[in-house]
């Protein structure tokens, strides 16, 4: 038998298979469907180049769109979905605080907190582009064929530790120059062990890991939009792999 009717019959196959078992039907089902995404690929002359550059394309891209989008002035302070919030200790004073003429100060940090989370998530572009290079194809299938947000899993996987290093200088030089940002750290380097009993966090930690939950769940838009939305698919590359997928 040929390749191309050994490779119609696979595909004629593995269609009745996950036609006949939906996904829920156990790993029989879901082997069933993978065989057959795998065998339309394969018919469709999509190789595996194709397959890993296409992905690392939309990696590359959902990443430049959400640091563009997260890094710039008002990025975080203007989307409420994004904008990082005082740490709950100064919530809780926030009406003693001003009450006391401290309004303006305690304003002045929460657009401070915001401007430096602003001002970090720039530097994730050459931790990101890291990340993508050192894609394996074994990387590629999985995220390819895994679960809708396995591309920002891999990242956030990838690239957390190596994002907290860089962001927290970032941030902790902008806070240093808010004056209520200097009298909250030395409440807190003061209660010592307290603090962190009484749930005040430290401060730029705070912003920090704020900073970048924000932006992984900006790169998860992007991620969702590559896969669901053609429109989101800006070359010829992505819609030839991503309309297989």
């Amino acid at each position: 038998m040929s390749s191309l009717s050994t490779r119609s019959l696979l595909l004629a196959l593995a269609t009745m298979l996950a036609t006949a078992a939906p996904s829920s039907a156990g790993p029989f089902g879901d082997f069933a469907q993978k065989a057959y995404d795998a065998t339309r690929r394969a018919n469709a002359g999509v190789s595996d180049g194709d397959i890993g550059a296409a992905l690392k394309e939309a990696l590359a891209q959902g990443a430049n769109n959400a640091i563009t989008q997260l890094g710039r002035s008002d990025g975080f302070w203007q989307d409420t979905r994004f904008r990082i919030p005082l740490p709950k200790a100064l919530t809780k004073a926030d009406p003693l605080l001003r009450s006391f003429g401290a309004g303006p100060r305690l304003d002045e940090l929460h657009l401070s907190m915001n401007r430096a989370a602003e001002a970090a998530v720039p530097v994730a572009a050459d931790v990101f582009s890291g990340a993508i290079r050192q894609l394996s194809l074994k990387d590629v299938r999985a995220i390819l064929d895994g679960p809708p947000d396995a591309a920002t899993s891999f990242f956030r996987q990838a690239t957390s530790t190596s994002l907290q290093a860089k962001f927290r200088p970032i941030v902790a030089g902008i806070t240093a120059k808010a004056g209520l940002a200097q009298q909250y750290k030395a409440v807190l380097a003061s209660a010592g062990p307290l603090a962190t009993t009484l749930g005040a966090p430290d401060l730029d930690t705070w912003v920090t890991d704020r900073a970048l939950n924000s932006l992984f769940l900006r790169v998860a838009d992007e991620e969702k939009a590559i896969r669901e939305n053609p429109a989101a698919r800006s070359t010829e590359l992505l819609k030839k792999v991503f309309a297989k997928s």
